[in-house]
């Protein structure tokens, strides 16, 4: 079995993250599976940027904490991942620019600037001439790697390809004359069968094309924005109306508009974002507009830290705005999931006529990972959506709580949408007997919902040991680390939930009665998903496992914390 990692990192400004995403693109085309993972502070340049790619003959879920071949583009490079590197890994480093000081792995110089320069390119293709290195080390197919760049680069001309190739080649053929033995040898290719390599916000963007998507509108929030970016670059393609509107107050009204109008509409931001949408989503959710919106997860309060990762908005989004209507709120856990849910939302939008919240994280939005080809044959359910109407009732009451819904424009008939209390038609209305009717409506929608959703999931052996929950991107960390506990002998199993409202209380209730131990694995620092457990079945997770520093977590430290749990 193949599986390991590489690792760029230095300074921001030198195209690391473009290095990265090439190096995935490589192994992904050669049947590999990938997961790759990046860091960077909220700064222009400068700063510790970093790209790491995970690579496996097998599937998998997860960074991994130990690095087998850093390129390391400054000295500070070298000394801060030390502790990620094994006595085997390798160090490549730019020999002629930093004496850097390798005491952990084997370092391999190479004057990767001046090979750059020396075959024709300029001082920033260094990093493809690591590129190059990196591949020869390997012993990997450098062909493979060329096509990766001509399709990288091809839009910028012919010139641009071969000064790139050539860095590569010059990479690769310089430790071929210099260093004999491949550092690690693995298969050139292991299969013809081309993966997806996309993130989560590709994901979700995907699977708002396949569900016949055709307004979307954003502000730029990190680490929301690339949904927008993903959207604006494929508008023409599909035929969506991509709209960067001035800030979130009008990000919402307008999604609003374009929903009552009848167009499938998402929006996309991040937890101080979703903060100024608050007003906006609690007035679709009385006009029973169906509207889909994402919310990137990132910690706070405040700015917070704006490139980093945490799971601390799920209290927030579960009570945003004030009173009770029909919540939903998803929380996909890994690329595949964000793509479903981002096209069954707008489904259960129309159908529901109600706005459905996408709860993502940075981790999972920004990480690439490998995956099977989606269905894109997704039916498209739109609901009670009618063409015309005499004596025309709006919010018409009925035994579901769904209305016929009939857009704006129809001959012979008024449409009424109204953020006070209304009566059928959608006039105000404030009597008693109204308005408990239209609450009851509104909440009925919930019954069928709770039947609609699919159950939680529980990976795993039933008879396990020890039981981790969790929600969103914690997905991938803990199935892996349940790999890992399964070599040494360890039974655990996962209970997943793709929907945390409305919440599954019998199935959770039922599947945590049967464990033994419980350990609740979330990125904030209250144990917000084991308060909603207790909250909502009864049932106190009282082991947690809470890491709220902006990093996710890793296979390893979940399997270390399993260990020493059932040890005690």
């Amino acid at each position: 079995m193949t599986d390991f990692t590489w690792k760029i990192a230095g300074p921001a400004g030198l195209g690391i993250m473009t290095t990265g995403l090439i190096f995935s693109k490589a192994f992904s085309r050669g049947g590999y599976h990938v997961f790759d993972y990046i860091e960077y502070p909220s700064l222009i340049r400068g700063g510790h940027n970093t790209y790491q790619c995970r690579i496996s003959s097998e599937a998998i879920n997860s960074q991994s904490r130990s690095v087998h071949i850093l390129v390391a583009l400054n000295k500070e490079t070298v000394d801060l991942h030390k502790p990620e590197m094994l006595e085997n890994s390798a160090v490549i480093y730019d020999n002629e620019k930093m004496q850097a000081e390798v005491t952990a792995g084997k370092p391999y110089p190479i004057p990767l600037t001046r090979l750059a320069k020396e075959s024709g390119g300029k001082e920033l293709m260094a990093n493809n001439v690591a590129l190059g290195a990196s591949m020869a080390l390997l012993d990997y197919d450098l062909g493979i790697l060329e096509g990766v760049i001509r399709d990288m680069f091809g839009r910028k001309g012919e010139e641009i390809v071969k000064m790139n190739m050539n860095a590569a080649n010059a990479g690769y053929n310089y430790v071929r004359e210099n260093f004999k033995e491949p550092f690690f040898v693995i298969a050139k290719k292991i299969s013809d069968n081309r993966k997806y390599l996309l993130t989560g916000n590709e994901a979700i963007g995907a699977g708002a094309v396949a569900s016949g998507c055709k307004c979307f509108v954003a502000y730029p929030m990190t680490p929301a924005s690339s949904i927008l970016h993903y959207l604006a670059e494929n508008a023409k393609k599909y035929g969506i109306a991509v709209r960067h509107a001035e800030d979130e107050i009008s990000v919402i009204n307008t999604a609003i508009g374009a929903a009552h109008a009848g167009a499938r509409t998402m929006t996309a931001t991040s937890g101080g974002g979703f903060a100024l949408m608050v007003e906006g989503y609690g007035l679709a959710a009385m006009t029973e507009t169906p509207l889909v919106i994402v919310e990137v997860q990132r910690p706070g309060p405040a700015t917070g830290m704006p490139t980093w990762s945490g799971q601390g908005d799920l209290r927030f989004v579960m009570h945003a705005h004030q009173d009770d209507f029909p919540r939903v709120v998803m929380t996909p856990g890994d690329v595949e999931e964000a793509y479903y849910c981002a096209a069954y939302a707008h489904n259960l939008a129309e159908k529901y006529q109600t706005p459905i919240i996408i709860m993502s994280d940075k981790h999972l939005a920004e990480s690439h990972k490998t995956a099977e080809k989606f269905d894109h044959s997704l039916k498209i359910e739109r609901g009670e959506l009618i063409d015309s109407a005499t004596d025309y009732k709006r919010y018409k009451l009925t035994k579901t709580g769904i209305s016929p819904r009939l857009l704006p424009g129809a001959k012979g008939a008024i449409v009424v949408a109204n953020s006070d209390e209304h009566n059928e038609y959608g006039y105000s209305c404030e009597e008693i007997e109204n308005r408990n009717k239209m609450m009851q409506k509104r909440m009925k929608k919930l019954d069928m919902l709770a039947k609609e959703l699919p159950a939680p999931k529980l990976y795993g052996p039933e008879d396990a040991e020890l039981t981790l929950t969790g929600f969103g991107s914690v997905k991938g960390a803990i199935l892996d680390a349940i790999k890992i506990l399964e070599k040494e002998g360890i039974k655990v199993n996962f209970l997943h939930l793709i929907y945390v409202s409305p919440f599954p209380d019998k199935s959770v209730k039922e599947a945590l009665s049967k464990a033994k131990k419980v350990i609740s694995v979330e990125n904030n620092f209250t144990g917000q998903f084991a308060g909603l457990v207790r909250e909502k079945t009864g049932k106190n997770i009282t082991k947690r496992f809470l890491k709220y520093d902006g990093r996710p977590f890793y296979p390893e430290e979940i399997a270390e914390k399993v260990r020493k749990v059932l040890k005690k």
